[in-house]
């Protein structure tokens, strides 16, 4: 396929050191890995991710997702997945284009145009691939071309990112698509309920609480969550309370029981006991082995 060529070559061009590279253009940046990476705990923003070259697996609670350059990948809503690059190599890198989904933007391609309203208003995964149709690769392409041009960016950088994401709402996730931009969708509701989370994540909560955040009963926020997010609201909650004692261990050198205590955790052994299944070593031990491992910095495509 010579599109996915041709930005197999763009990108190397444009960037020559491993990590996540932010362009110049809002939303858009370009990722690069020399060699696989070890199993990387993120929360992965709602996104569509191409790769260009080598391929990736995504966990998302039980489900595994393997993609290469064959497919893309749809985030619909923030997920504590788990990621890793399994084939790359210093000759053929591991390189990836990834853009941000803007709601405001995709609403207004939804009223503007004559995208098919025959969707469910259901919940499903949070997390999708589909197979990469030409005509979004070649809009993919003219985007990422004008990293080279920054002139145009302003003036064309627009228009190609309304064609990419006119081509997903035409493509097999227009439903997806549509929720994310319409307010009172289900997904709409979890949405809420997963930001209620994101900055609640260190205090206990009810469910009773959550589901009125999101304007849903109890037993509705229960199933359309895991739908989503195939954990429930108080497993998510565990993994961004993790994932966040992480990040204080390894980027403040903070002990493991102050980042416990700081993520929510009153009792240090159950924080290290649910830390070490999560991450698959203690703390300290994870916090060293990161420290001297590689593909920190790849995250979330």
């Amino acid at each position: 396929m010579q599109q996915i060529e041709e930005l197999a070559a763009l990108v190397g061009r444009l960037v020559a050191a491993d990590g996540v590279h932010e362009t110049a253009i809002p939303r858009l940046a370009l990722i690069r890995s020399c060699q696989p990476t070890e199993p990387l705990h993120v929360l992965h923003e709602p996104a569509l991710c191409i790769i260009v070259q080598g391929r990736k697996q995504v966990m998302l609670g039980n489900q595994v997702y393997r993609y290469d350059r064959s497919q893309y990948l749809v985030v619909s809503v923030d997920l504590p997945v788990i990621g890793q690059v399994v084939e790359a190599t210093a000759e053929r890198p591991y390189l990836c284009v990834r853009l941000n989904l803007d709601p405001v933007l995709l609403g207004s391609i939804m009223l503007e145009t004559d995208v098919d309203e025959q969707a469910s208003n259901g919940a499903g995964p949070g997390l999708a691939l589909n197979p990469v149709a030409p005509e979004l690769l070649d809009a993919t392409l003219r985007m990422v071309r004008l990293l080279e041009a920054p002139r145009d960016i302003a003036m064309l950088a627009p228009l190609a990112e309304r064609e990419i994401l006119y081509r997903l709402m035409t493509g097999e996730q227009a439903a997806r698509l549509r929720q994310i931009a319409t307010g009172e969708s289900r997904l709409q509701q979890v949405n809420r309920a997963i930001g209620w989370i994101k900055r609640n994540y260190d205090k206990a909560f009810s469910v009773e609480t959550l589901a009125q955040e999101a304007s849903m009963s109890p037993s509705a926020l229960h199933q359309h969550f895991k739908a989503v997010t195939a954990m429930s609201p108080l497993q998510y909650q565990k993994q961004l309370r993790l994932q966040e004692a992480r990040r204080l261990i390894l980027g403040t050198a903070l002990d493991a029981a102050s980042a416990g205590f700081r993520v929510g955790y009153d009792s240090p052994s159950q924080f290290s006991r649910e830390y070490r299944r999560l991450f698959g070593a203690p703390p300290l031990r994870d916090a060293a082995r990161l420290r001297g491992g590689s593909g920190l910095d790849m995250i979330g495509a």
